[in-house]
């Protein structure tokens, strides 16, 4: 912010070698006659004449000097805000010669994002197929790639370019709409860089999170953020039915627009953390407002070894309906369970609060039905509630959702 030199109370100043005083107040003291007058008559006495005048010159300069070096000060440390500026100074210009010249290059721990980017952008690739364009992270080093399952909506082979430019064709080999996640093979025989991935059990709340992908076809573009929550349930539509389901994810601030789905979402070890798949709006603006969700590679593996295999899809199905408490402790409470369901035969009753599966907290009904239905039917799995004011665990043998529809 520029002041104007002319308002009361600011300082003015002239060339370097000037004084410098308030504006509002005159002329510095040492040009003032009477004043003068008085330190020569004091000197007089003391000292002959012939010196008087040098000893006055001396003093003088010093007293300018030292006063122009405070007032200085004043200016530049002043808490208003204010900035000085110098009439005339020359702007400041970089030139570079043609000669080399020696750098200190800033170590790599200084740029963390740059070395993320540069580790792992040769394992993302962007796909395109006839209605867009999307992301994939290179899953293994035979050229199998996972993107999301609406990347590649309606296809059997994709346009897969890599990192070096190269393109080749992918073909689709199975999807899994509920969960959004899909998984293709490379055809042809290149050299892959597999991506490094990292179990949601490392992901804290506030790290460096790395967004890299193709937002609107821009390719091997890098975003950076942090990871603003774990385990974020979040409710989704199956691209195929129509369907709404609840995923967990990991939910970042960096920013990702259309065609980063599919892209890796990196922390600062350049381990993929999780996929990027959604974003959040307000419902005018179609692009990012800093709310954006991963699917964890937790979830990542699970669903793309079942599709490599050929594992049935099914969701597993526990049989309750219920809430989040409206007081007290966090969890899910169980409002009604289902006759004859897993749910009903390991002995859980109306009013219980289930507060973890499989040693792992829950914090409300969303989070209960998210791991419920990324397991397996027929996996048993440790329930605890609070039934009574008392903790309880429970075993349970989810079962099939189709089974009880």
């Amino acid at each position: 912010m520029i002041r104007n030199p002319k308002d009361t109370g600011r300082m003015s100043r002239a060339n370097m070698g000037n004084q410098y005083w308030p504006s509002d107040q005159g002329a510095p003291y040492s040009s003032a006659p009477g004043r003068r007058a008085n330190l020569r008559q004091g000197l007089r006495g003391n000292r002959p004449a012939k010196n008087t005048r040098k000893y006055l010159l001396v003093l003088g300069c010093l007293l300018t000097l030292v006063t122009g070096m405070l007032i200085g000060f004043i200016v530049n440390s002043s808490d208003s805000g204010t900035e000085a500026v110098l009439p005339n100074a020359p702007s400041a210009e970089l030139t570079i010669s043609d000669q080399s010249v020696d750098l200190a290059l800033p170590n790599e721990s200084d740029e963390p994002v740059a070395t993320v980017a540069e580790t792992v952008a040769p394992s993302v690739v962007r796909i395109d197929t006839a209605t867009g364009t999307g992301s994939g992270i290179i899953y293994d080093q035979n050229g199998s790639v996972v993107t999301n399952a609406h990347v590649v909506l309606g296809s059997e082979t994709v346009e897969v370019q890599l990192a070096d430019g190269t393109r080749a064709t992918g073909k689709v080999l199975g999807s899994d709409p509920a969960v959004d996640i899909a998984i293709l093979q490379i055809q042809e025989n290149l050299n892959f860089r597999k991506a490094t991935f990292a179990t949601l059990d490392t992901v804290r709340v506030g790290q460096l999170a790395v967004a890299i992908g193709s937002p609107f076809g821009l390719e091997q573009s890098v975003t950076a953020g942090i990871v603003s929550a774990v385990n974020r349930a979040v409710p989704t539509l199956n691209i195929e039915n129509g369907s709404r389901t609840v995923l967990e994810m990991i939910q970042t601030d960096a920013p990702i627009n259309p065609g980063n789905s599919g892209g890796a979402l990196v922390d600062r070890q350049g381990r993929v953390v999780g996929m990027n798949t959604l974003i959040r709006t307000d419902g005018n603006v179609e692009g990012n407002l800093g709310v954006g969700f991963a699917i964890p590679t937790d979830t990542i593996f699970l669903v793309t070894e079942r599709l490599i295999t050929g594992e049935s899809l099914e969701n597993g199905f526990l049989g309750i309906s219920g809430q989040d408490p409206t007081i007290g402790r966090a969890g899910a409470l169980v409002i009604e369970v289902v006759n004859g369901s897993p749910a009903d035969q390991s002995g859980l009753q109306e009013g219980d609060l289930i507060i973890a599966v499989d040693g792992s907290p829950v914090l409300g009904m969303s989070e209960l039905a998210a791991r419920i239905r990324l397991t397996s039917p027929g996996t048993m799995v440790a329930i605890d509630i609070v039934r009574n004011g008392e903790e309880i665990g429970l075993n349970v043998v989810l079962g099939a959702l189709g089974s009880f529809q």
